[in-house]
């Protein structure tokens, strides 16, 4: 029996053209009573659901899909009443005809039909082989995400191609969707991130890729995309991600060193900001072991430092002479053994007390070495703990680690520091007996939520990331922090109080680079910068450098002297009394905006529920203040913590509402007119050529041919609004009575081909037209309005 006959008792073609009648003509109340009245008269619902699907994509002839996800959604609703339909009834034969049909629609259809037909016809239990037939299907079709989606949602990803599937979402700018393919199955997570990496390669050429899609066309940003920064950017995420070796990455972990070793270069040789000390100790850990990196290294010394310093290097780790920059090789047979060596003379010990030359130039740290600690055992950690956390006491904090250039693991914490007033903590949680002992943690987590201690940092969010990802426990059970101020907010408040204050106070700019961050804030307060050369060092090497102490110890305790002076005399500085009531850029900015804002609103909506005798909807504190100002009943509390659909169907359902079609879009959605003025497609040429917006139309009809956009076959849109005169429109000034003139400059000229009727707001002079949004809302509406007539039934 074919699929028709089991549709006996109804008589399906007329079926087809009444639904589409109905749809077109916005009928939708009427249209869904047809079709669950159809369904419940079909002997096989099933095969009769599909017969309709399939006859109405004919009569509309494809064009569009939105009727059919009407239909599928009033399938679903009506299946809710009417359990019996459905496959388990049903015998095998019959059962795969079935299925092999709805794959059939799937194929020729929109992809928004896949979740309804997946679920009512269970294709996911069709044969492995049907269905991976399916998906080369869409894939030779083009339908790359389709396929993909359709793969993940069946499950076949353990049979399908990875790059097959993968490389062309790639391409067009959809990792997120393959990271979705690639989920938990870990040997695909790793050819990913390998597949990835080869891109990197120095011979890969993207144009050979591209020639295996001939109809295939990237935009500028989608070819941006795979550009071997943003590809190493992702390999490197992805590796953190699904936990990858990184070993088998080697070409994007190679062109990340080399990025960092030029990053290097250029703050020791070029910006001076780094000692050749910390270069040293960087380079070597990032070069040990890769003959290509210390080849790329030489080369680099050759053309920012010194042909015998190149000399040196190359001879360190003994690169072969043909690999070797012109005058390299004669210049290692030119020096000593003594005088190939790379490591520093052993001078004598480096003194607690700075150079003169920075003692003038940068903030110095005004304490002696001995009122330094470095803390190391728990006895020592037990005795800053009873210092520092003293009720009342002001606590700067900071806090090192060692730079990852190159490297994918997480930055670990290596050094807390902790300034009283008069002595400085260094907590080395390299030290195996502190760095994950619970007193050590516990100490940290008190100090940090005690609200009686006042708190010091700057930029503390990403201390407190790299620490919560070196003790998991705080992350486990997380901690409230209190009395903690964030100098960066006050900085941030200091600049904008000085950028509108012409009289603001002079602050002396050094030689070499611009100052920023906290060393900024450091020389605008207290007049000298900071001595930034150790701030990249290594600070995992062990015993830490005298000017490792130095400057860690500094970093936290000019915190304390920033503060004492900024709370002195807050006033003179454009800041509140009070320092800790400054919030974020973010929080100032959501404020500032908010509150004058919400203050109009408020005062708009009290002046029209009065005029015009509105109903005002909102939430919160604000109902309390609105309801007393205005008529009873003219003020609505909705719950906003439901979905927007929710608060919709609670709004239809209070005011027994019904709510139709004709509704949508019957005001403007810019300022809530209801009047539009109709125009011709003829009239809005004109008037844009008269404006110099478009210069001819003569090939309108050829252009209209060859667009490939096509115009919407679904309902027309014919709203409940009012209807403006032609002559409301002024011919000279294209302006309306209420002042608005006509938005010609938003229109698309392209579109002129296209659209043969414009509606005008009258109110501002926004231009609308009818296309696939309107469609695509009308569908998301669906339930909504349904919603309304049950309130319009009950009423």
């Amino acid at each position: 029996m074919s699929l028709e006959g089991q549709s006996k008792g109804v008589d399906l073609p007329a079926l087809q053209e009444h639904l589409c009648g109905l749809w077109s003509r916005k009928e939708q109340e009427e249209l869904r009573q047809v079709l669950a009245s159809s369904l419940s008269k079909m002997q096989e619902p099933l095969a009769g659901l599909l017969d309709v699907l399939e006859g109405c994509l004919t009569v509309q002839k494809g064009k569009s899909t939105i009727l059919n996800q009407f239909i599928l959604t009033e399938f679903m609703r009506w299946r809710t009443n009417n359990p019996q339909a459905s496959l388990n009834g049903l015998r095998e034969e019959g059962r795969l005809r079935l299925q092999q049909k709805a794959l059939g629609l799937l194929t020729d259809s929109h992809p928004r039909y896949m979740d309804p037909l997946l679920e009512i016809y269970q294709l996911s239990s069709l044969k492995r082989p049907v269905l991976l037939e399916h998906v080369d299907f869409l894939h030779d079709c083009c339908c790359f995400k389709e396929a993909l989606i359709f793969g993940v949602k069946v499950e076949l990803q353990k049979d399908l191609d990875m790059e097959k599937m993968c490389v062309p979402l790639i391409l067009l700018d959809k990792l997120s969707l393959v990271e979705l393919y690639v989920r938990d199955h870990p040997d695909l997570q790793q050819r990913l991130v390998k597949l990835l990496d080869s891109w990197c390669e120095p011979n890969f050429n993207i144009q050979t890729l591209l020639s295996r899609y001939p109809n295939m066309v990237l935009s500028k940003h989608q070819r941006d995309q795979i550009q071997p920064k943003l590809l190493i950017k992702h390999v490197f995420r992805l590796m953190e991600k699904f936990c990858i070796d990184p070993g088998l990455c080697s070409n994007s972990v190679y062109k990340r060193k080399l990025y960092s070793l030029r990053f290097l270069m250029y703050k020791t040789f070029g910006e001076k900001s780094m000692s050749e000390e910390n270069w040293r100790d960087h380079v070597q850990a990032m070069i040990e072991g890769n003959t290509e990196l210390q080849v790329q290294l030489v080369q680099l010394l050759v053309k920012h430092c010194s042909l015998k310093t190149a000399a040196q290097w190359a001879a360190h780790y003994n690169l072969p002479r043909n690999r070797l920059p012109l005058g390299v090789w004669d210049k290692i047979q030119s020096l000593s053994p003594k005088q190939l060596e790379i490591h520093a003379v052993s001078g004598p010990p480096e003194s607690w007390t700075p150079l003169q030359s920075d003692q003038q130039k940068y903030y110095q740290l005004p304490l002696p070495r001995e009122n330094v600690y470095f803390v190391e055992t728990l006895d020592e950690v037990e005795q800053c703990r009873e210092t520092v956390l003293k009720p009342g006491g002001v606590v700067g904090m900071d806090m090192e680690w060692r730079a990852g250039f190159g490297t994918v693991s997480s930055q670990h914490v290596a050094l807390i520091q902790l300034a009283v007033q008069d002595r400085v903590f260094l907590l080395d949680l390299c030290a195996h007996a502190i760095s994950h002992h619970s007193s050590t943690v516990n100490f940290i987590r008190a100090l940090l939520s005690d609200k009686n201690i006042l708190k010091l940092g700057y930029g503390m969010s990403g201390d407190l990331r790299s620490l919560v990802s070196m003790w998991p426990e705080l992350r486990e059970e997380p901690m409230k922090m209190e009395g903690v101020l964030d100098l960066l907010h006050v900085h941030q408040k200091l600049q904008r109080c000085w950028s509108g204050n012409k009289r603001c106070r002079s602050v002396e700019v050094s030689e070499g680079p611009a100052e920023k961050g906290l060393s900024l804030l450091v020389q605008q307060v207290l007049g000298k910068p900071l001595n930034k050369t150790e701030q990249l060092s290594n600070w995992e090497r062990r015993p830490l450098r005298t000017s490792q102490l130095r400057y860690a110890a500094t970093d936290a305790y000019c915190l304390l002297d920033v503060y004492l002076v900024l709370s002195r005399d807050s006033k003179a500085f454009g800041l509140p009394e009070d320092l800790r009531s400054i919030p974020s850029v973010q929080q100032a900015k959501s404020r500032e905006e908010k509150k004058p804002k919400e203050k109009n609103k408020q005062s708009k909506r009290r002046e029209l529920a009065r005029a015009e005798g509105r109903v005002i909807l909102t939430a919160g504190q604000p109902y309390q203040t609105l309801r007393s100002q205005v008529g009873e009943g003219r003020c609505l509390t909705l719950d906003c913590s439901e979905k927007a659909r929710d608060q919709a169907v609670h709004v239809l359902r209070h005011f027994h509402v019904h709510l139709t079609p004709a509704d949508i879009f019957s005001r403007c959605q810019a300022c809530n007119c209801n009047e539009y003025l109709k125009l011709s497609r003829e009239d809005m040429t004109r008037m844009m050529r008269e404006r110099d917006i478009v210069s001819k139309w003569d090939d309108c009809e050829s252009q209209a041919e060859s667009n490939s956009w096509r115009p919407p076959e679904g309902p027309e849109f014919t709203p409940h609004c009012r209807w403006a005169p032609r002559t409301a429109l002024d011919p000279q000034t294209f302006k309306f009575p209420s002042g608005a003139e006509v938005q010609l400059e938003t229109v698309p000229p392209g579109l002129l081909c296209q659209i043969p009727v414009y509606f005008i707001c009258t109110g501002c002079g926004k231009v609308f037209w009818e296309g696939t949004h309107y469609d695509r809302v009308l569908s998301q509406f669906q339930e909504v309005l349904h919603v309304s007539e049950d309130a319009a039934t009950k009423a």
